[in-house]
């Protein structure tokens, strides 16, 4: 299987009501993570780094920075004649949300049948992984899957809807449960399926037609035993942000060398929108110790284990520590700030104290005054 055989399909929308905090003004897929990019730079870049040419983004609501970000595509080669990235945002005049992915899908099957290729990768914008689907392709093939799914061994997150699958020595899947978090390892979803793509057609019709729209729940499960589903185990880094602390210690796990070493290797890259700016700036007074710090910062104060944004501005006598600030964010002269999460364009007056805990941060919203 070749990936330019292969459509890759992004729910950009998904799983919002996890993380209200962020997704108040953006979509889940448009999160800012890491510094500089977005959560849908993951999905994405290992789609393009997979040989993956031709990619739908299905969105609902709040999807300007999306576009925003994405624009053209040429960022990860995806600008081009034919093929290349396609924005499907709503169908008709709808603005309302729809019931599930399986009306998302429904929504856009002229786009499915204009196409020419043998499978869809369909795949979550909630999820931090560098995934080669290369790997997935020929696994999949080897399998002669109906549907391969991607899993990853462990301890579930604690959502109100997981994926479980119990899957044999071959890779098989003999069950699947939706439920909530385990209590134990397990094999859970990470919400990325391969299929072919004139079945997919077709079962997407047929819950249409019987009022089904749970994709987990009514076009997987209820065929488990009708079609041949395999199990793709992903052993590498990968962070669900399926809660406000998930998305937390995701971006605190990038401390880690070798986490940021799996997240970002060098024959794997991350794209992402590029802006241009100055280099850091580091003062006479900063001091700066296990730190992620973005192009474009201005740092006069103490910065440690923290996670900071392009264009973030630290002002003397400031001191940071186990934070997440995004872009253009300014810190007054001696502020305190321990577990927070800023979001962008915030300003913190001069002297504010503001401090969580590591199973508890403090969240400040986008273009708050402190």
């Amino acid at each position: 299987m070749r990936g330019n055989d292969v459509i890759g399909i992004l729910f950009a929308y998904v799983h919002e009501e996890r993380v209200r905090e962020l997704t108040e003004h953006r979509v889940m897929a448009s999160i800012p993570y890491g510094g500089r990019y977005r959560l849908v730079d993951f999905p994405l870049s290992n789609m393009v780094n997979s040989g993956i040419n031709k990619v739908g983004v299905i969105t609902e609501q709040n999807y300007q920075s999306l576009m925003d970000h994405l624009g053209s595509g040429k960022v990860w080669d995806l600008s081009r004649k034919r093929e290349g990235l396609f924005l499907l945002p709503p169908f008709g005049a709808e603005t309302t949300r729809t019931e599930g992915k399986i009306a998302s899908l429904a929504s856009i099957q002229r786009f499915l049948k204009n196409s020419h290729e043998e499978y869809v990768l369909l795949s979550d914008c909630d999820l931090v992984a560098n995934v080669d689907y290369k790997q997935v392709f020929q696994f999949h093939t080897d399998k002669d899957a109906d549907v391969t799914v991607i899993y990853r061994h462990g301890m579930s997150p604690d959502t109100d809807k997981n994926v479980v699958f119990t899957v044999d020595p071959e890779g098989a899947v003999r069950d699947m449960l939706v439920k909530r978090g385990s209590d134990a390892d397990c094999n859970y979803g990470l919400g990325k399926y391969l299929i072919r793509r004139k079945l997919l057609m077709e079962m997407v019709e047929e819950c249409m037609s019987r009022n089904l729209y749970d994709f987990d729940r009514d076009l997987l499960q209820r065929h488990l035993k009708d079609l041949r589903v395999y199990g793709y185990e992903f052993t590498e880094a990968a962070y669900p942000i399926t809660s406000f602390g998930s998305y937390f210690n995701a971006n605190m796990a990038l401390m880690d060398p070798k986490i940021r070493g799996q997240l970002f290797p060098a024959d794997h890259p991350i794209y992402t929108k590029v802006r241009d700016d100055m280099p850091a700036r580091y003062g006479l007074s900063a001091d700066v110790s296990n730190s992620i710090i973005a192009d474009g910062c201005v740092i006069d104060g103490e910065v440690e284990n923290c996670v900071l944004f392009r264009g973030v501005q630290v002002k003397k006598g400031a001191r940071l520590r186990n934070c997440v600030i995004m872009q253009d964010t300014v810190i007054g002269e001696n502020a305190r700030l321990d577990y927070v999460v800023a979001d962008k364009d915030v300003v913190f007056d001069i002297n504010r104290v503001l401090t969580g805990h590591q199973t508890y941060p403090v969240y400040v919203a986008k273009g708050s005054r402190v």
